[in-house]
This record gives structure tokens, C-alpha cells and sequence, in this order.
């Protein structure tokens, strides 16, 4: 079982009481961001392309919890940046166990070995470790050398010492399935709980824009993995519904749900998600009650186009596994469709373009929704 019970049981009650309660909009990761500063400098990133003065900024162990009691969601995903660079981490991590958040601690593993003696084993916490590829491949990815097998070495300490392991994993446009599933084999054989993948999704402030998917090039690179892992019977585990992969392979038509994983950062809470970043909110409340929702998704705004991210998804599709667990049985059973037509997608036609703006070189929409704080980063 990729996901422990006691997580899905904690994450299914909190969805029963969304929907008992009739609400329409509520959070199931929070996705908090305690830092933007990395020991890496990966080309596919847009984090890192912030002022020195922002880079130097942190969230203290009160803005985490805070904006984790705020919120409210059953899970809080800490990426970064490099979030072991904080000096207060284990202390973030400590606080939110104590409110039984299920914490998944990213990483991309080169602090991991170095830091393990601050966190204790726990089915709370989640070390979520970040691995692109086999040897070189992840090498290319990240800007490093020698970074893979840092990482591998850190993620079998981790394993030895009891520890929730996942990997979490982009696939690029250069990405080759059989490449793909040699490494996911790998993967499994480390013993890790599960693989996290998604898609590349263009962030506009990474230095390298040529190596992100459109929708359709996603949808044919997982078509041929899933076929690969039913011709070859392979055991791979994933921390993702299977409604989510089904989409992936073409097979289900989903808008994306924004909402569903809200970004807290040192700027506040991120508007409208965490991959588009077009103003802050001061508090949830006001992210949830001002944010021009209906602005944004597929079809409806030029940078949402080629997106199929797990952040944006992942929360559609696990509501719709709820509302039809026969189906997710079925699928369950009979495995991800991997031939015949695909899921019909939105018309890009009438998305909302994105313009540049004159004298800053900075791209903005044209009639840009209102929000309760714009910002320029």
C-alpha cells in the first residue's frame, strides 16, 4: 500500500466533513514555503530567481503554524527552496506533528544524511525526496554532478533509520518511457513508499523554457509508461490517486482545482496556485473569497494551457474518486487505459492571453482578475 491507513482514513474523514458541510472550495495540502534559498540552482526551477533579499527571508515556526491552523488542511507538503537549509525546520516539523498534520518534508537530498539525527521517525512525517532520473540524467537535471548518487546514499540512510521515504519526480519533454520505467524499477528496488511524478510545467522565471510538456506530449509519455507497466508487470507504487494517472494517460478530462492546494510563502498566500504567481493574499480566508477563481484553468487563461501538475489536479481528481468509487474499483481492477481515443480536452481558443507588460519585460494578463493584493517579485 503506497499511502499507511491511518493517512487515508484521517484524509477521508476530512473529506466527508468538507462535503457533509456542504462546502464547495476547501484545501487538502497546504503547500508551505518556508524559504526560497537552495543549494541547487536547477535550470527547470523558478524559485531561486528571486533578489538576494528575498532569498534571505524565512518563515519563522509561528508563521508555519499559523498559516497551518488557518487553513486547515489534513496535509502539509514543505518544499522550497531547500527547506533543510532552515534552521528551524525540525522545530516547524515538530510543531505540526503535534497538531497531527501529515508532513511531507521535500528535499532534494544533498542536507538529508547531515540532518537525519533532528527529526524522529514518524507516520507523520514524510521525507519527500526529489530524483529526476537514473545517474546523469538526474545530474543534467539539476545542474550538479555527483548530485544522484549524494541523494541515493541519503534516502538509504533515511530508509535504515525507519523513516517514510517517497520520491518525487518531473518528466521533461526529453523524457524516454523505457528511461522512465528503468527508474522507476530502481526506485522500487530502494524500498522507498512511493513515487510522486508530474509533469514539467513551465515556470516563468526558470532559466530553461525548451524542455517543459504541452498537454499532448503528457499524455503520450504516460499512455507508453502505463503500457510498459502492464506488458511488463511492474510493481511501481504511486503517492497519487489513480483517477489523477488515469488523467495523465488521456484518459479523463479535468479542470484544475487551485484551491485544493493553497501556497503560504514569505510573501503570503500565493494567488491564484502555486505554480502562477499573480499577487498574495494577506490571509486563507481572503485567498479562498477573492480570488477571481473562474479566471484561471485550462482554456480559460494562456498560462494554464499545457498544465497537468498534481497541485492543480490531483485535488479534482480525488474528489471524483469519492463521488465514484465504483469506478475507482473498476480501475482499480481492469488498470489505466493505454490504446484507443483520448478524453476529449478544452478548447484553448478562447483562453485569456498574456501579454508583456511595456518597460518591465514582466508577462501579465490582459484584463488581469482582481486579488486582494497585487505584487511584482
Amino acid at each position: 500500500m503506497a499511502v499507511p491507513l491511518i493517512q487515508q482514513i484521517r484524509v477521508g474523514a476530512y473529506i466527508l466533513k468538507q462535503k457533509l458541510a456542504g462546502r464547495a472550495r476547501y484545501p487538502l495540502v497546504l503547500m508551505l514555503e518556508p524559504l526560497f534559498r537552495c543549494n541547487l540552482a536547477c535550470p527547470g526551477c523558478g524559485k531561486i530567481a528571486h533578489p538576494d533579499d528575498i532569498l534571505n527571508k524565512r518563515l519563522s515556526v509561528e508563521d508555519c503554524v499559523a498559516a497551518a491552523e488557518e487553513c486547515g488542511a489534513p496535509i502539509v507538503s514543505i518544499p522550497g527552496g531547500e527547506p533543510l537549509i532552515h534552521k528551524e525546520m525540525p522545530q516547524i516539523v515538530k510543531a505540526l506533528i503535534a497538531r497531527k498534520k501529515f508532513v511531507y518534508l521535500c528535499t532534494n537530498g544533498l542536507l538529508l544524511e547531515k540532518k537525519l539525527d533532528d527529526y524522529d521517525p514518524s507516520p507523520y512525517l514524510t521525507f519527500s525526496v526529489h530524483l529526476d532520473g537514473l545517474g546523469r540524467d538526474h545530474d543534467r537535471a539539476v545542474g550538479q554532478d555527483g548530485v544522484f548518487e549524494r541523494t541515493v546514499s541519503a534516502i538509504r540512510a533515511a530508509l535504515n533509520r525507519g523513516h517514510r521515504v517517497t520520491v518525487n519526480c518531473t518528466l521533461f519533454n526529453d523524457a524516454e518511457p523505457r528511461k522512465a520505467a528503468d527508474f522507476f524499477d530502481f526506485v522500487m528496488a530502494l524500498g522507498v513508499e512511493s513515487i510522486t511524478v508530474s509533469a514539467g510545467y513551465a515556470y516563468e522565471k526558470a532559466s530553461a523554457q525548451e524542455h517543459f510538456l504541452s498537454r499532448t506530449q503528457t499524455k503520450a509519455l504516460f499512455r507508453e509508461l502505463f503500457r510498459i507497466q502492464k506488458q511488463e508487470k511492474k510493481r511501481w507504487r504511486f503517492n497519487q490517486s489513480l483517477f489523477y494517472l488515469d488523467f495523465l494517460a488521456g484518459n479523463r478530462r479535468y479542470q484544475c482545482t487551485p484551491w485544493g492546494n493553497p501556497t503560504y510563502n514569505v510573501f503570503g498566500w500565493q494567488q491564484p496556485c502555486y505554480l502562477i504567481d499573480e499577487g498574495h493574499a494577506p490571509t486563507f480566508r481572503a485567498l479562498m473569497e477573492e480570488t477571481d477563481w473562474a479566471a484561471y484553468g485550462v482554456g480559460r487563461y494562456e498560462k494554464c494551457s499545457d498544465c497537468m501538475v498534481h497541485s492543480g489536479f490531483e485535488p479534482t481528481a480525488v474528489n471524483d474518486m469519492v463521488s465514484h468509487p465504483l469506478q475507482a474499483l473498476k480501475l482499480l481492477i481492469k488498470g489505466i487505459r493505454t490504446e484507443g481515443p483520448m478524453a476529449e480536452d478544452f478548447d484553448l481558443s478562447g483562453a485569456r492571453a498574456v501579454r508583456e507588460e511595456s518597460g518591465s519585460g514582466e508577462k501579465t494578463a490582459e484584463n488581469p482578475p482582481q486579488t486582494a493584493e497585487r505584487k511584482r517579485a
